[in-house]
């Protein structure tokens, strides 16, 4: 019986620290704004600044999802539907540098919208 317990703390606390330990972030802060997934590049730009690098990556397709407004039934106000249709959407990089002292972040892009924001190493003096 003790061996099930010691068991499910061990796993229990496995779990917690890799949900502690993920590869990407879920937010990005610019100076006391904060930058989220979902947000526009001309959004992240104006907190941020402009980044040190700009690399258009390609292009990928995706679904294309239709909002419609959900029925008198249903609990939420609106549903997405899936409509038949992909669309073909730019791929943009952009790393921003806030110094030695600090993380470099990249943060991708999908049509314009900011889909992923991961961690590279630390920072460095840009030269005037």
């Amino acid at each position: 019986m003790k061996s099930v317990f010691y068991k499910s703390i061990v796993t229990i606390t496995l779990i917690c620290s890799m949900l502690l330990v993920s590869e990407s972030a879920w937010a990005l802060r610019c100076g006391n704004r904060l930058v989220k997934e979902g947000m526009l590049e001309s959004q992240v730009i104006a907190i941020c600044g402009d980044p040190v690098e700009t690399r258009q990556l390609g292009y990928v397709l995706r679904p294309y999802v239709v909002t419609q407004p959900a029925g008198m039934t249903s609990m939420h106000a609106t549903r997405h539907v899936y409509s038949g249709y992909h669309q073909e959407l730019s791929v943009t990089q952009m790393v921003f540098n806030f110094g030695p002292h600090k993380l470099m972040r990249i943060l991708r892009f999908e049509g314009g919208q900011l889909t992923s924001i991961t961690t590279a190493g630390y920072g460095y003096h840009e030269k005037p």
